[in-house]
């Protein structure tokens, strides 16, 4: 289960990737053409309605809004191709098609069940006797995917369809078929039985996820209903789950389903809180961002902008003085990195693997951040990570009337002076330790590579295959090291690959040999491809 979270977790890294570009284009567009902002500083002879820059910045703004408007369809294709071991072009194709097949077929179930748009209204189901606040849940499980009346499953209708085409990829790309059939064998297969198993998952959808659905809003409005509490240990296990790569698994179900919350934005109801953020900006009608949708991401900007640069400092600080010039360097590119982008793994990594203790108070002081800033009723954006670029654009930019942003930075020297003394005192108290100190003479930051590699000897790894000589080819799939050797008989046995080289099963065949070390495969072969 640990590995296939992990997998999920990249393949959902596909989609997320797009994210960055088509939040910044819809952050500068709705910026630059709110009619409020250009009159209150005079700029309609640049940025009014007609300008050249007013139909540059529209478009920008429409391109971002198309983008996160089709966030379910470009989830299903992204983790279909991710996920598919082989023919990963055909699983993308299948899986929009099978995407669209779904909604399809779930409109033409609703309709045989008697619900239409006009009988899954809120004014419809109050005229059948229902309750202000049960109409309201009801019409909201109705809605459009890509024009079609469906049901309002969203992401998670992207992600059930990129699973299931992924996996069918993985068992029939190859599949065989009588010859008469045969022009549809192989990877032709694919498409044919992922629009039958997309049929399928239509036809059960409608009977289902009208109570999935109300289970789900029952579980945010309790979730909610935590307040700073519940956030602080949302902020706190997402941190944690970093560690392993799970984090990718879990933090999309609330930033893009139901998960995350639902609110109507400009007349239409919005699940998720990324989706909520970036539907209120586009609506120019916006005055207040709700921090109900950034709750689940804001509260990284003091962490990633201020803590870790001043982690950074400390590292520096207790460093041997005849290092320091030479971490010094190391350390501030960390530093401005995470200052500049929110991407932390040099520095989280480096003293992750030294001294874990340091790690677990990170993510302490992480989960503090996003309770108080929630707290606080801050509500700045994100599109990916959260570095300088993206609080100018979702912050600063915006104004703090709509973001409150202006607590960010009276909480980032507080908590930049917590990072450093706290960092600087167990340091030199339990002598970690962290990059320049030591008897050893390198001095680098440490990557995720480095703490999954630890204890690991690549040299005892080719050693139990038989020694570089025996091997004809080195290869991995996302679990398992896939090694051709010519001389089966010199790899070692199970039970020294499995106690003294850590793996976790061993499969045999001919002179094919498996060895599963799930996320580590990949890099034990380019390890061992380099040294071979």
């Amino acid at each position: 289960m640990f590995e296939k979270l992990q997998r999920l977790g990249k393949s959902f890294m596909i989609p997320i990737a797009v994210l960055p570009i088509a939040g910044i284009m819809l952050g500068v567009g709705a910026a630059f053409t709110n009619s409020l902002m250009i009159e209150t500083y005079g700029l309609q002879w640049l940025l009014g309605e007609g300008t050249i820059l007013n139909y540059i910045l529209s478009t920008m703004g429409t391109i971002g809004n198309v983008i996160f408007g089709s966030l379910p369809l470009i989830f299903a294709v992204g983790i279909a191709s991710g996920l598919a071991m082989q023919e990963k072009g055909a699983a993308g194709l299948s899986a929009a098609i099978g995407f669209v097949v779904m909604h399809s077929v779930i409109g033409k179930v609703l309709g045989f069940l008697g619900h239409t748009p006009a009988t899954t209204t809120a004014d419809y189901f109050l005229s059948q006797g229902m309750t202000v606040l049960e109409a309201a849940k009801q019409s909201n499980v109705y809605g459009y995917e890509l024009g079609m009346f469906s049901v309002k499953i969203g992401v998670l209708g992207g992600i059930i369809i990129g699973i299931v085409v992924a996996v069918l990829t993985n068992k029939y790309y190859d599949k065989k078929l009588p010859e008469a059939l045969s022009f549809f064998s192989g990877v032709r297969f694919v498409p044919i039985i992922s629009v039958l198993a997309a049929s399928i998952i239509g036809a059960i959808i409608p009977f289902i996820w009208p109570y999935i659905h109300l289970g789900i809003s029952t579980f945010a409005e309790f979730f909610g209903k935590t307040g700073p509490v519940g956030i602080f240990f949302y902020g706190f296990f997402m941190r944690l789950l970093n560690i392993f790569g799970l984090h990718h698994a879990i933090y999309p179900l609330f930033w893009f389903t139901s998960l995350g919350g639902e609110m109507e934005v400009a007349g239409k109801l919005v699940q998720g809180g990324q989706n909520i953020f970036f539907a209120q900006l586009a609506d120019p009608n916006t005055l207040r961002f709700s921090p109900e949708g950034t709750k689940y991401f804001m509260g990284g900007y003091l962490p990633m902008m201020f803590g870790l640069p001043a982690a950074a400092l400390a590292m520096y600080h207790t460093a041997d003085s005849k290092k320091k010039k030479m971490v010094g360097g190391l350390l501030f590119s960390a530093a401005l990195t995470s200052f500049l982008t929110g991407i932390t793994e040099p520095i989280e990594f480096t003293f992750l693997f030294v001294a874990p203790v340091l790690y677990g108070i990170h993510a302490l002081l992480e989960g503090l951040a996003y309770a108080i800033l929630y707290a606080l009723k801050v509500a700045v954006g994100v599109t990916f990570s959260r570095g300088i670029i993206d609080f100018t654009l979702f912050g600063l930019i915006q104004g703090n009337a709509k973001t409150n942003f202006i607590w960010i930075l009276i909480l980032g020297i507080p908590t930049a002076l917590i990072y450093y003394y706290v960092f600087k005192t167990l340091i030199l108290k339990f002598n970690l330790k962290t990059p320049g100190r030591g008897e050893e003479e390198e001095v680098k930051l440490y990557s995720k590579k480095d703490a999954m590699m630890k204890d690991m000897d690549i040299e005892e790894v080719i050693e139990a295959l038989g020694g570089r000589e025996n091997l004809a080819e080195v290869d991995a799939c996302i679990t398992r090291l896939r090694v051709t050797v010519k001389d089966a008989s010199k790899v070692a046995d199970d039970a020294t690959w499995k106690s003294k080289l850590k793996a976790k099963g061993v499969f045999r065949k001919g002179n094919g040999v498996q060895v599963v070390y799930g996320a580590l495969a990949e890099i034990l072969k380019n390890e061992i491809n380099k040294v071979k």
